[in-house]
């Protein structure tokens, strides 16, 4: 199954959340993925708490409703008085939202996303029934001007931020000095054993979860600037089709640092799509060359001529790192979830330590978008990481919180120092890794 993405561009979903102040949105319904179908759309939205409902015409104007109660079919009529309707068609500078037209009003009949005066999915199809006055009163040609047929139809969960913590619970120094520091202890780090140079460190996570846009962005704080080497983007299947192992080369000295990043294809739902488990197995055992193409209907064969047959302890992973967008935590489907518990197992039988990578903090919570600094401070934040530590078996010190850079055209110092954070933590348990190995070469030579 693809990922489902947004069809709100930033600045829109900054817009419409504007609404409701400090909220996350978190999208639950497609209906070009999931269908234009009343049954569908309960069966994604009901007992999902305050919801909203974004629809799109081929006019441009971006549409929807809100309600603060459950939808629960119950086939009544329900009062709401939090509930709107709002519009939003790119003149506005925030959209405007219309209330129910009296208080006690009735604001939606529970049979699906009816409004009344709005009712989405009409017929199950992609196309409204516009009928102001009943409920909600509005000018047709400013909600939607007169389009009634659909191009796109969303809805998201509405997610309150809560309130910040007073003290961090993770204690993080945000000046330029400290981010000087951690990158010369990343460029002085070693291994403590002479065969090996470099660390190696595997991401593995979710399509479109920010691994390659990881590596990206840490490439481009030792660069000085931004700068885009690894394929990234928004398809709904793995961008990344190879394997690739990316050095990154520290400031003018132009010397490689002693971290490797190896990059695999992204992990999907279905059976025959995104990284196999017997491909990741070869990889951290370092049989995997660079730049082999994955095939994910044929794992690795022992006899192709990708297989690595003569390999050392320096070709091998030291660290792996699962990748996970934490504003789709909530939307992590089982099977992702059983994928994910499985990878963990071997990784464990081999011994490789592994941490989680938390990226996409600025989009799971508005506070943090606000001030990055924010992020230890963050509630929901640490609700996510917590979520995550449960529902992959690893313990919260395991999990860090990252921002990728994405958009921006110049270096940011806070965006900074979480990765810088984020790569010491990677090279300090992959040097835990080769602690082991010496003490049992050692207990070996007793």
């Amino acid at each position: 199954m693809s990922v489902i993405t947004s069809r709100l561009t930033r600045d829109q979903e900054k817009k419409i959340s504007s609404m409701f102040g400090h909220a996350k949105l978190s999208l639950i319904y497609k209906a070009s993925v999931h269908g234009y179908d009343n049954n569908n759309f309960n069966y994604k939205c009901s007992k999902q708490g305050p919801t909203l409902i974004v629809a799109y015409n081929n006019t441009g104007f971006i549409f929807g409703a809100y309600i603060s109660k459950d939808y629960a079919q119950t086939g009544q009529h329900i009062i709401d008085e939090k509930a709107f309707l709002f519009s939003l068609d790119g003149r506005e500078q925030n959209p405007e939202p219309y209330r129910v037209t009296r208080t006690g009003q009735y604001a939606f009949t529970d049979v699906g996303p009816n409004f009344e005066s709005l009712v989405f999915l009409f017929n199950n199809g992609a196309a409204i029934q516009s009928n102001p006055g009943n409920f909600f009163n509005f000018d047709p040609l400013k909600m939607h001007g007169n389009d009634l047929q659909l191009t796109e139809c969303e809805v998201y969960r509405v997610e309150e931020c809560d309130a910040l913590l007073a003290k961090p619970w993770r204690n993080v120094t945000w000046n330029a000095e400290r981010k000087k520091g951690l990158m010369e202890t990343i460029a002085n780090w070693k291994s403590g054993i002479n065969s090996v140079d470099q660390a190696r460190i595997l991401l593995v996570g979710q399509v479109g979860a920010g691994k390659s846009s990881f590596f990206n962005s840490v490439n481009s704080v030792f660069k000085g600037h931004v700068t885009s080497q690894a394929n990234t983007g928004t398809a709904g299947t793995s961008l990344t089709t190879q394997f690739r192992t990316y050095s990154i080369r520290g400031g003018n000295s132009k010397k490689p640092l002693p971290i490797v990043l190896c990059d695999t294809m992204g992990l999907e739902e279905g059976l025959n799509a995104g990284l196999d488990i017997e491909d990741f197995t070869s990889i951290l055992k370092g049989h995997v060359q660079d730049r082999y193409q994955f095939n994910p209907s044929m794992p690795l064969q022992e006899e192709a001529p990708g297989f690595h047959k003569s390999f050392t302890l320096k070709d091998k992973i030291h660290c792996v790192v699962y990748v996970i967008d934490t504003a789709k935590v909530k939307l992590l489907p089982a099977r992702m979830i059983e994928k994910f518990s499985a990878f963990r197992r071997k990784t464990n039988q081999l011994g490789i330590p592994q941490l989680v990578l938390m990226t996409k903090v600025d989009e799971a919570c508005p506070l943090v978008a606000e001030d990055l600094k924010n992020v230890y401070c963050s509630q929901n934040i640490e609700a996510m990481m917590r979520e995550v530590a449960a529902q992959l078996g690893v313990s919260m010190s395991a999990v860090i919180p990252v921002k990728n850079y994405s958009q921006e055209l110049e270096l940011d110092l806070h965006t900074d120092i979480l990765l810088l954070n984020s790569v010491v933590q990677m090279l300090r348990v992959a040097e835990g890794y080769f602690d082991d190995l010496f003490l049992d070469e050692e207990e070996k030579a007793d």
